[in-house]
């Protein structure tokens, strides 16, 4: 998050501590806030992460230090003592270790310990990393602590504890419909690093070479833009994992086949990727590829489906992931994936897949409305571990989801999780910079599962998108709430349409119907309704990042004719509250002719499988009151 603070930010001891995400296992006051001085030393060695080292030089010169040296710790200069001088290494490191004093470093893998101290003449930073990782978590840390007050840039004087609750954080790219850019991949590499998600699924359905085409290898310009995705998650600290899905035509028996997979998770091996996914979902399991496997198996069915498929995966965790340095546990998604149900199926990986083997699962359906902490215990026990789930928010690849932006907050996955899971992946939408609110939303869970807030992490992630402009966050999330419907499979979505808007709508009406003050109700409402209108505006013309805005660009456009028939509804009952009915009668086909326009508005061109179809905005809770006003202001 862009480090942002009101002019006049408090220096002393009593001052809270300023909003960080993901939400740290602790952070408390140390003192007062330290000066930005104009040199600043940075104390590094050789077992100094250089990309955490990086980024804080960067970090620093961002927010006021002209110059930047990077010393070894027995190199330190004697005007050190004049200038702001930032520690980063291990935490275990001699002079790290001095500079923490009781700020205790935890001990658990990628977590790190940071403290802010002022010294009589200047101030010290120490950053340290139980592990790369760690250090590199510390900066990111560290420059959401930068805060201006009295025209120069400060650092709050904080001491933090910090270590991720779930060891696997991130997403998979694993939707349905046009797959994202090699452009759009990088920055989610960047944005990762910025929430300390540790983990991106490259398993996109419509990749062909991912799924329909997995025997044959990626074409030399296809490989080339991987290796430098590869490159640039290691960079952010994640960790690349290559999945390929050759359930629908593979022939688990033959060795033929089993070759040709190890080969092409070789080549991206080959490349800097040490994490590997064998995806076998959305496949028929009553029937075999090819009648070998009838006869190594029997006949197709769940059980036999399983031996099969176990066979292929001990087989790779044991031939290709045991014998390559480095490579993580194998990871895989059973074709039975969204359930609580045990079968034969289920029975047979329990007994007989290789424990290492990662599971992943969605919850109880495809799209859950909750996941909890019984119901993760549940699923353990049936698959013989704990699970990784992959959770299928905010994709917005299924019909339910037609026309729609998902820009809820990650919510309703009980907090304790992290006692019963292996971690968490969002499957983000097509849209892959409007996904950040989802995705920053479900890092922050993973890294604090017992610390997070909805209601605080949403407005974090909107200044995160907004370069810190207040103005342009107030904005995100009145455009949020129009798009806050999260559907299920089913009938009922696990997310409501416009909360926001819906209660401050119920409050007009109660007042307009019950004989309350109609005036102050009517100008309460109009406000929010313009400020629907010019979010759009808003959005566009300010810090916002312009992916999103290009991502969200039908519904922008829908946004503003909706808000603007908004405004000319409530000035109609305005009209007839006065008894001005031609007044009421003008308006009432003004904002109906807007509606009109909204209505005929396209997602076009689509991203999504859905095609072209009408960007819905606050639908059923929006185009509700304008129907109900309108026969108001009529009566």
């Amino acid at each position: 998050m862009p480090a942002t603070a009101a002019p006049d930010a408090p220096r002393s001891a009593a001052a809270t501590t300023p909003p960080v995400s993901p939400i740290p296992q602790s952070i408390s006051r140390t003192g007062d806030d330290v000066r930005v001085t104009g040199k600043v030393y940075v104390v590094a060695d050789d077992a100094t992460d250089a990309a955490a080292r990086d980024r804080l030089v960067r970090e620093l010169k961002n927010h006021g230090a002209r110059q930047v040296k990077v010393v070894a710790p027995g190199n330190v200069p004697g005007d050190a003592a004049r200038h702001l001088t930032v520690r980063l290494g291990a935490a275990d490191r001699g002079d790290i270790a001095r500079a923490l004093g009781d700020t205790e470093a935890p001990g658990q893998a990628e977590g790190y310990a940071l403290r802010v101290e002022r010294t009589r003449n200047a101030g010290t930073v120490a950053l340290g990393g139980r592990d790369a990782d760690g250090q590199y978590y510390a900066v990111q840390t560290l420059r959401q602590l930068f805060l201006r007050a009295g025209g120069r840039w400060r650092i709050s004087g904080v001491q933090v504890g910090d270590h991720p609750s779930m060891p696997l954080r991130g997403t998979i790219e694993g939707f349905y419909g046009q797959p994202w850019t090699h452009r759009e991949r990088l920055d989610q590499m960047d944005f990762y690093g910025d929430v300390k998600a540790n983990t991106y699924i490259y398993a996109p359905k419509d990749d062909p070479y991912h799924r329909g085409k997995w025997r044959e290898p990626y074409p030399e310009d296809k490989l080339t833009e991987l290796g430098e995705l590869v490159g640039r998650a290691t960079a952010n600290h994640v960790r690349f994992t290559f999945a390929v899905s050759p359930g629908e035509s593979i022939c688990y028996s033959d060795a033929g086949d089993r070759a040709t997979l190890k080969a092409k998770l070789q080549a991206l091996y080959d490349l800097g990727t040490r994490a590997f996914s064998i995806p076998l979902d959305d496949i028929n399991y009553t029937s075999w590829n090819c009648e070998a496997d009838r006869a190594a198996y029997g006949e197709p069915g769940q059980e036999s489906a399983a031996k099969a498929q176990v066979d292929l995966l001990n087989d790779v965790q044991r031939d290709f992931i045991a014998g390559h340095d480095g490579a993580k546990p194998l990871q895989m998604v059973p074709t039975e994936y969204g359930d609580l149900r045990d079968s034969p199926y289920k029975k047979t990986l329990r007994d007989t897949l290789d424990p290492e083997v990662v599971v992943m699962w969605t919850g109880t359906d495809v799209v859950p409305p909750r996941i909890t902490n019984d119901e993760a215990d549940r699923i353990s026990e049936l698959f013989g571990r704990r699970v990784f789930v992959w959770d299928n928010y905010p994709v917005n690849d299924f019909g339910n989801t037609s026309g729609r932006l998902l820009l809820a907050p990650y919510d309703k996955r009980e907090a304790g999780l992290s006692e019963h899971l292996s971690g968490i992946v969002a499957n983000p939408m097509n849209q892959p910079y409007a996904s950040k609110v989802a995705v920053f939303g479900a890092a922050d869970f993973a890294w604090n599962d017992r610390g997070y807030d909805a209601a605080k992490s949403w407005p974090q992630v909107m200044s995160y998108l907004a370069g810190g402009d207040r103005s342009a966050t107030d904005a995100l999330l009145v455009l949020g709430d129009l798009e806050h419907m999260a559907p299920t499979f089913g009938a009922e979505p696990w997310q409501p349409q416009a909360p926001e808007l819906g209660r401050r709508v119920a409050e007009f009406w109660a007042a307009w119907e019950d004989g309350g003050d109609r005036t102050k109700a009517l100008k309460s409402l109009r406000a929010y309704a313009v400020a629907v209108r010019k979010a759009p505006a808003t959005i566009r013309g300010g810090d916002v990042e312009k992916g999103f805005t290009v991502d969200a660009a039908p519904w922008l456009d829908a946004t503003e004719l909706w808000g603007g028939a908004m405004v000319k509804t409530v000035d109609a009952l305005a009209a007839h509250a006065d008894g001005d009915a031609a007044a009421a009668e003008r308006l009432l086909a003004e904002s109906a002719e807007l509606r009109d326009r909204a209505r005929a508005l396209r997602v076009d061109p689509p991203r999504n499988s859905w095609g072209k179809v009408q960007p819905k905005v606050g639908d059923g809770v929006l185009d509700t009151f304008l129907d109900k006003a309108a026969a108001a202001a009529q009566q």
